[in-house]
């Protein structure tokens, strides 16, 4: 699942290519302008409902998908174990 930094990104993103202005997408989803840049900003700890309605706005979705393990590199595995000289 994406961070709230990664999602508050996506949102800016996608008001800008839509030309929304923060107070457009108030407007648009009743949501306070404060509360879009708190999310924006990767800050926003609320509720689903109030990023749904942001996302909405914007013609963003939240998606469930099952969710990815990173295994470090090789070079990183070796470094771990690498003993001292």
């Amino acid at each position: 699942m994406a961070s709230r930094r990664e999602i508050g990104e996506q949102i800016r993103s996608a008001r800008k290519e839509l030309g929304y202005t923060q107070k457009t997408v108030s407007e648009k989803s009743g949501v306070h302008k404060t509360t879009i840049s708190e999310m924006e900003n990767g800050h926003f700890t609320g509720s689903f409902d109030l990023f749904e309605k942001v996302l909405n706005s914007v013609k963003l979705q939240f998606e469930v998908v099952p969710k990815k393990h990173k295994f470090p590199h090789w070079d990183e595995i070796k470094s771990l174990f690498k003993e001292d000289d």
